[in-house]
């Protein structure tokens, strides 16, 4: 078994690029692909729609105060991520209405779900 270290020798020695979530961690990234960094959108909205829906069950939040809390915060990050952090041009992504609804319902219904669950959990035990 490699360690870590190893793995990541072998990537730098290789000249391979390096995986998708390192360059998404980085700022101002060149992006070849636009599948990759829309694949990076998709799942920093995934990963935050989990994490608020947590805090709107834990507050607890009802209604559409919660709603509202999920769309602006997913939405903001994200596009503060992609314009502040990464420093896209959002016209090449067909502008920032296609950025910010890329995952959207999905993402919608991972917060529902992990609201409801954490709400219901910790309100109604």
């Amino acid at each position: 078994m490699k360690s870590t270290k190893e793995r990541s020798k072998k990537i730098l020695a290789s000249n391979s690029p390096p995986p998708l979530f390192v360059k998404a961690l980085k700022s101002k990234q060149t992006w070849d692909d636009k599948e990759d960094f829309l694949n990076v959108v998709y799942w920093l909205k995934q990963i935050l729609s989990i994490f608020v829906g947590l805090v709107c069950g834990i507050v607890p939040l009802q209604g559409f105060i919660g709603i509202l809390a999920f769309l602006l915060v997913s939405g903001g990050l994200v596009y503060l991520y992609c314009v502040l952090y990464q420093g896209i041009d959002q016209e090449e992504y067909g502008g920032a209405w296609e950025l910010l609804k890329e995952g959207m319902m999905t993402a919608f219904a991972m917060f529902m779900v992990n609201w409801i669950i954490t709400y219901t959990m910790l309100q109604h035990s």
